[in-house]
């Protein structure tokens, strides 16, 4: 059998907050990690993710070409180049 609750009792119970899932630990690392960069999306501030790119690497030199190539107007095509085929010539019998 059940119990009858009181006004009292029913609105305590409706108030109460429930939380779903794992607690969260305010003084974990990741969580203050986190904290620390919701506040510099806050003030405007860019938020950088992963390695850093050696300025002085091939791969940095060859954007770096490939880059002032497009400023100066060429074209750039992916994969490799297309070979122009000769006209075959009649040959006839004299």
């Amino acid at each position: 059998m059940s119990k009858s609750k009181t006004k009292k009792e029913v609105v305590a119970v409706a108030t109460e907050l429930k939380v779903k899932g794992r607690p969260v630990n305010t003084s974990s690392v990741r969580q203050q990690k986190l904290a620390k960069v919701a506040d510099l999306k806050a003030q405007g501030l860019e938020v950088k993710r992963g390695r850093k790119p050696v300025e002085t690497s091939k791969n940095q030199t060859k954007k770096a070409r490939f880059e002032a190539l497009r400023a100066q107007g060429v074209e750039i095509r992916r994969g490799r180049p297309k070979m122009i085929k000769a006209e075959p010539e009649m040959v006839t019998a004299d």
